[in-house]
């Protein structure tokens, strides 16, 4: 449900905002956080947490940067006829959004099976998705950044000021 909440989300057209697009990782962050403490909780239960269950959750997240890397090549970023930077999804963006949710839950599935017992790789999700969503977020809001007018100053709109500028 979450998921498909927030590839909805991205297929809109909508401002990028300097600190909105923010605020969905953050709050994914902190339940991704009772998530995976809830998921270790749950092996620990049982029996130890091993080695391998960590390092394929941590290789968990790095494939979720990665795809939020290659999302963000794909989100269209342009200036709106007010000034405002917009943003919206492609149908690549989809796509890689399926391929990364594809990609955790067969790796949730081997850490699982890893542990041995609970659902740590399943309970991560929300992490995957902040790291994801997050990375996403910043590259795509680093691209906006270029495509925002900066405010002019007083001292930039004097014709000496654009002229030194202009000899520079």
């Amino acid at each position: 449900m979450v998921v498909a909440l927030v590839v909805r989300q991205q297929l809109r057209t909508r401002p990028v905002r300097r600190n909105g697009s923010l605020i969905t990782p953050v709050v994914l962050g902190v339940l991704g956080a009772f998530g995976i403490t809830f998921g270790v909780a749950s092996v620990i239960k049982y029996h130890p947490l091993t080695m391998l269950p960590i390092v394929l959750l941590a290789v968990s997240f790095a494939v979720a940067a990665a795809f939020g890397v290659a999302r963000a090549r794909t989100v269209r970023v342009w200036s709106g006829h007010q000034g405002e930077v917009l943003r919206k999804g492609t149908a690549a963006t989809t796509a890689l959004w399926l391929t990364s949710v594809a990609a955790h839950l067969g790796l949730s599935l081997w850490i699982d099976h890893a542990a041995g017992a609970g659902l740590l790789g399943t309970a991560s999700l929300y992490a995957y998705l902040a790291i994801g969503l997050g990375t996403q977020n910043l590259l795509v809001r680093g691209r906006a950044t270029a495509l925002r007018p900066q405010p002019e100053t007083a001292d930039t709109k004097s014709p000496e000021a654009r002229r030194s500028r202009s000899a520079r």
